[in-house]
C-alpha cells in the first residue's frame, strides 16, 4: 500500500455512532466522493465499513477498529479482538495507537504487531504516535510506517496542534526516525496539506475537514461570531 500512497493525499472516511452519517453505506459512498476528488487512499473504522469501501472503490484502505476500555485511554486498535475483526476486513494496511500507554488487559504493543505479521505478512502496519519516543518505539517495533495522529490528543500532549510552529512536531518526527511518516491530524486546509508534503511527509490523511460535515458547519458558524 505504501507504495500507492506516496505523496498522494488519504481521506478519512469515519462516523461514530453518535453522528448523524454513522453508516457503512454512507461511508462507502463518501469513499467514493474522495476518490473522484483526486484521493489516492481511504482510512477507515470498523469491519463493516471497511467491507462496504473496498465494495465501492478500488482503493488501498487503512483498517482501525475504535473501541472504548473502562481500563486504558487505548481506543484505536486496542487489543487483538479489533486486530482480528481487521483481518476478517482484508483492508491493505492496518492503523493502531502506538503510544506507551497501557493497553486494555496489559495487551503488549509489539505482541499485536508480531500477530499481524504471523496472521498475514502482506498487510502493513501504521503507528499512530503522539510523541518523539512513540515515533521511535514504534520504529523499533517493526512498524512499516508513522502518522502523527494522536499528537495533541493524549494526556502528555494535550493541547499541542501539529501545524504549531510550521509543523514543527511533524519536522521533528522526520528527523528521527528512517519509515514513511504521514501527517494527520488537523489538516484543515488545502495549504496547510501542501506545506506538510513541501517538509517532507511521505502523505497526509485528512479527515474533518472533508468528511465531516458537522465539523465544517461548526467552523462557518464560529467564524460569524
Amino acid at each position: 500500500m505504501l507504495e500507492d500512497i506516496k505523496n498522494e493525499l488519504i481521506v478519512s472516511c469515519q462516523a461514530l455512532p453518535e453522528e448523524p452519517l454513522h453508516s457503512s453505506f454512507v461511508m462507502s459512498k463518501m469513499a467514493l466522493a474522495a476518490k473522484q476528488g483526486g484521493a489516492q487512499g481511504i482510512r477507515a473504522n470498523s469491519k463493516e465499513d471497511i467491507i462496504a469501501i473496498a465494495n465501492e472503490v478500488d482503493l488501498p484502505v487503512i483498517g482501525i477498529v475504535k473501541r472504548d476500555y473502562p481500563d486504558s485511554e487505548v481506543f484505536i486498535t486496542a487489543t487483538f479482538k479489533e486486530v482480528d475483526e481487521l483481518l476478517e476486513s482484508e483492508c491493505d494496511m492496518i492503523a493502531m495507537d502506538a503510544t506507551s500507554r497501557p493497553r486494555p488487559d496489559n495487551v503488549k504493543l509489539n505482541d499485536l504487531v508480531h500477530y499481524v505479521k504471523e496472521k498475514d505478512s502482506s498487510i502493513e502496519l501504521m503507528a499512530d504516535i503522539a510523541t518523539l519516543e512513540d515515533a521511535t518505539q514504534a520504529e523499533k517495533s517493526g512498524f512499516d510506517c508513522i502518522s502523527t495522529t494522536l499528537h495533541g490528543y493524549t494526556e502528555e500532549t494535550k493541547g499541542h496542534k501539529l501545524y504549531n510552529n510550521d509543523f514543527q512536531f511533524l519536522q521533528d518526527v522526520l528527523k528521527k526516525v528512517n519509515i514513511p511518516v504521514i501527517a494527520e491530524g488537523n489538516v484543515m486546509t488545502p495549504d496547510m496539506y501542501q506545506r506538510c508534503m513541501e517538509l517532507g511527509a511521505y502523505a497526509s490523511v485528512v479527515g474533518g475537514a472533508i468528511t465531516r460535515p458537522q465539523e465544517i458547519t461548526k467552523r462557518f458558524v464560529q467564524q460569524k461570531l
